[in-house]
């Protein structure tokens, strides 16, 4: 506790540093609790709407499968903002909030049990008398492995001395979700079948049923929900070991979102940001947005600079100029004379693909060296090839008519051909940019089940648990025995060492047993 200075020892120009220094502090508390008091009243806000959208007429155009699929959505959404609240209100608010107490129902005692017992290192009393076991409180887990419920039943002694009356316990072990009954490896079971396997929680609850324990999807959802707050931060520190790496790529891809009440879904996009395949970081972070607007590629990347591998996609060019120098893919602009030879059998797209597989050629038999000697490679051998397919390209374009099917897959390489060629400067820089488009496939899989997601919310809880999910498989981990890992750490990681539990410097706390 800060001592009170003495304000009669102090002089005049200490009294007013004090002073100033005093109003200085009040205002940044008073800053503090007009922002804190702002986010709690949006959320609240929030709440209410999706509790209204919960609880109205279901919209007639959802049909049976849509509907089940926007109540997951939505207790996700719940869930996630509940626990929002519950980290920036303070005490009092918390205690002036309604209380609802769930009726938890016992777990099945058929279950197999496994008991875990807690007791103190030390039963010796302070006042020097041996503590004597008076009783336990016992709560349960739920556990699970593929195709079988287990029960972890935690074992609390309570100790006591008959002297002085003093009564010990072991703290009941910190978890994800304070006071529940799902373990972290029931929590990844969920998660990995959601966003890695891609079952909506409708399925997943039937086939917890056939495993002999029925789990509402309402409460799957909140435990989603509650499970991608909680990983966020992961999420976050990813994002920032990315953005030091100096050559990225970057594609986008499409999702429908549902606005609750709207009656119909709308283009929502998912941006996936990755490093190389010759990069020592194997990492990818989605970023779910609204829109398709080149704003959200330039609010992630921030201030970041360096090489960005991409398509011809109009939203990443704001930034080149600025830092930020465009890489162009190779596998477009083939893909351009591919199609062409697929339509016509076209003799000029044939020697086109001729060539780019040239260059493709020498680039598989570079893949494994290290930057400079591949640089050195692409040099002698590539780039004499690159510059004999421009010259040839420009050639050929004065003879075909504009319009026309060939002149458009020409027109698309030379209009392009300095970012198409910089990889040929750089070891560093991979040919094209199918890597990222290898990334962002999940997306593509999983709308195909879950058909649309349900917010930005929603959309943005995805984003972050697949991003740990895919750089989880990067790294060679089993995203199961990473995500169990890592929800088991995660209420006792102290926040400046949270990068440890990042996929790529990730080791397992005890030997995985999956």
């Amino acid at each position: 506790m800060t001592q009170r200075p003495d304000l009669d020892q102090l002089s005049a120009d200490q009294l007013r540093a004090l002073a100033t220094e005093l109003f200085d502090r009040v205002e940044n508390k008073e800053r503090a609790l007009v922002h804190r008091d702002a986010v709690i009243e949006k959320l609240t806000h929030e709440v209410a709407i999706l509790k209204r959208h919960k609880y109205a007429r279901r919209s007639e155009q959802l049909d049976a499968v849509q509907g089940k699929l926007l109540d997951e959505l939505i207790d996700s959404d719940l869930a996630a903002i509940e626990a929002e609240l519950e980290q920036v209100m303070t005490e009092e608010q918390k205690a002036a909030r309604p209380k609802q107490k769930p009726k938890r129902t016992p777990l099945p005692p058929e279950l197999p049990r496994t008991l875990i017992h807690h007791e103190p290192d030390n039963t010796q009393c302070q006042c020097g008398c041996q503590l004597k076991r008076i009783g336990e409180d016992i709560s349960e887990k739920l556990d699970y492995v593929p195709g079988e419920f287990t029960v972890e039943r935690h074992i609390r002694g309570k100790w006591a001395c008959d002297k002085c009356e003093t009564l010990i316990q072991t703290p009941v072990p910190p978890q994800v979700i304070d006071k529940g009954i799902p373990t972290a490896g029931l929590l990844a079971q969920v998660l990995v079948a959601k966003y890695a396997d891609h079952l909506p929680l409708y399925r997943q609850e039937r086939i917890f049923g056939r495993a002999g324990l029925e789990i509402p999807r309402s409460t799957l959802a909140e435990w989603v929900g509650a499970c991608g707050l909680q990983l966020q931060p992961l999420v976050d520190a990813l994002r920032n070991a990315l953005l030091k790496h100096s050559v990225l790529h970057a594609d986008e891809t499409p999702v429908s979102m549902l606005a609750p009440g709207k009656k119909k879904t709308h283009k929502a996009y998912v941006w996936a940001y990755c490093t190389t395949p010759f990069s020592d970081l194997k990492a990818t972070v989605y970023d779910f947005a609204p829109s398709r607007a080149g704003e959200h590629a330039r609010t992630f990347l921030g201030d970041w600079q360096g090489k960005l591998v991409c398509d011809d996609y109009a939203g990443y060019k704001a930034g080149f100029g600025n830092g930020i120098i465009e890489i162009g893919c190779m596998a477009h602009a083939r893909r351009k004379f591919y199609d062409l030879h697929e339509a016509n059998k076209s003799e000029l797209a044939a020697k086109a693909l001729e060539y780019i597989g040239g260059l493709y050629e020498i680039d598989r038999e570079t893949k494994d060296l290290p930057p400079d000697k591949r640089r050195e490679i692409r040099q002698t051998r590539a780039k004499p090839l690159a510059d004999a397919l421009h010259q040839w390209m420009l050639a050929h374009r004065q003879k075909v008519p504009d319009g026309s099917g060939t002149a458009k897959a020409l027109d698309y390489s030379l209009k392009r051909w300095e970012a198409l060629t910089r990889y040929l400067d750089d070891g560093a820089v991979p040919i094209d940019n199918n890597w990222v488009e290898n990334q962002i496939r999940p997306w593509a899989l999983g709308r195909s089940n879950w058909l649309f997601a349900g917010s930005l919310r929603s959309g943005q809880r995805a984003a972050a648990v697949m991003t740990l999910i895919q750089s989880a498989k990067l790294n060679g981990h089993d995203p199961y025995a990473y995500l169990k890992d890592v929800l088991t750490r995660l209420p006792t990681q102290k926040n400046n060492a949270i990068d440890e539990l990042l996929p790529h410097n990730w080791k397992p706390a005890i030997p995985d047993k999956v």
